[in-house]
């Protein structure tokens, strides 16, 4: 048979291969020694020499040191949002605690005051920088557990062995995505972040913010929420206020501007402006409204009707409206005691009549008799009779 064995070589050339090698017997200590305990992992060597199995040992020397980096991880993190959250609420009450501090340097006017506001509005107002703090506190905290939080996790996935890569690429498309997306969103958050830190105005206050004038009854991160005078609910986004006038804000200013007529005395009005607004100051019913001794600031302007005397006082906050009703109804029953005319639009009216020059007789400059004029219309012509 030897002279076919070439044969299956012609036909069949991998036949004619070199046989594979013989394997070589395992060395069974030495796969033991492979698979045993590292010298540095001490849980799977208390394991192994707990149990004598060497699977388990192995197992729980891989799983439990991971395991007990996650818990280290996550504990870390735990106590790094708490203390940053203790932080934050701490700067934010500071900061919001300013505003208290010029409270303070008001003057007091009257007994049962404090810092120039009641007992009872001065509580108000210490609880409302309470809010304000623990609101821009629980925001910014928010926003720096997560951060932590998300760091914290992708640690931990590390430690898993997964490839974070595509995670962190795949989370900047999606914060792209939603700030080409959310920019007003993201901007109303912002803008109310700021209006709340630095105390812009609160609920309670007289703003004006462009379009809306009104009583501020809600705040919110995203939007303010107004009621003008004539009860209209005005929805006002942060992100769109670009200015705010606060008219109660501390305090307020009573500004009046007073016209009298030109004949009139204005030293003597001066002194009924001034005895009037010192009257209504010191007034039990009036003296908690007006916080300063008014002030007669003068002339203000010469209109064409009446000349303006300016008088001010310093008043509580959004009290200035009914102490100008009332001092303007005071101030008219002074002036009638006092003769002071209140000024009403008039004017003078001068007739001039031509005088005839020298040598002219005067039947010269009056005008010529008019002709009577016939605007009677013509009469129709009489037509001819047939046969003319």
């Amino acid at each position: 048979m030897s002279f076919l064995s070439p044969i299956p070589a012609l036909f069949f050339p991998w036949l004619a291969q070199t046989p594979s090698p013989t394997p070589t017997p395992v060395d069974l200590e030495t796969v033991a020694d492979n698979f045993r305990c590292g010298e540095d992992n001490v849980i799977c060597k208390w394991v192994l020499d707990a149990t004598g199995n060497d699977t388990l040992a192995n197992l729980l020397g891989q799983v439990i040191p991971v395991l007990l980096s996650i818990l280290l991880i996550l504990i870390a993190a735990a106590i790094t949002a708490r203390v940053a959250r203790r932080l934050i609420a701490g700067a934010v009450r500071r900061t919001a605690n300013e505003s208290q501090e010029a409270i303070g340097r008001i003057a007091k006017r009257a007994p049962g005051m404090v810092d120039g506001l009641t007992v009872e509005e001065r509580k108000v107002t210490e609880e409302r920088s309470r809010q304000r703090a623990d609101t821009i506190g629980g925001v910014v905290g928010s926003i720096v557990a997560f951060v932590v939080w998300m760091i914290a996790v992708f640690i931990i996935l590390g430690q898993l062995d997964i490839n974070i890569g595509p995670l962190v690429a795949g989370a900047g498309v999606v914060g792209v995505a939603l700030g080409f997306g959310a920019q007003s969103l993201v901007k109303d958050f912002l803008s109310g972040t700021f209006m709340l830190l630095e105390d812009q105005y609160g609920i309670g206050d007289v703003v004006n913010v462009g379009e809306a004038t009104g009583v501020v009854e809600a705040i919110s991160l995203r939007v303010t929420r107004l009621r003008d005078v004539e009860g209209t609910v005005w929805h006002v986004p942060n992100g769109e206020i670009s200015r705010v006038g606060n008219m109660s804000q501390l305090w307020s200013r009573s500004l009046l501007d007073i016209g009298v007529s030109y004949d009139t005395d204005l030293d003597h009005a001066s002194a009924v402006l001034t005895e009037v607004a010192h009257g209504m100051a010191v007034d039990d019913e009036w003296a908690s409204e007006i916080l300063e001794e008014p002030e007669l600031w003068g002339v203000q302007q010469f209109g064409p009707n009446e000349v303006v005397l300016r008088l001010v006082m310093k008043t509580r906050p959004a009290s200035q409206w009914k102490v100008n009703r009332e001092f303007r109804r005071r101030l008219k029953t002074a002036f009638d005691d006092a003769g002071i005319e209140i000024p009403f639009p008039q004017r003078t009216i001068w007739i001039k009549q031509d005088v005839p020059a020298a040598g002219v007789p005067a039947a010269a400059m009056e005008p010529a008799a008019a002709h009577p004029v016939d605007t009677s219309p013509p009469e129709d012509p009489v037509p001819p009779a047939p046969g003319d």
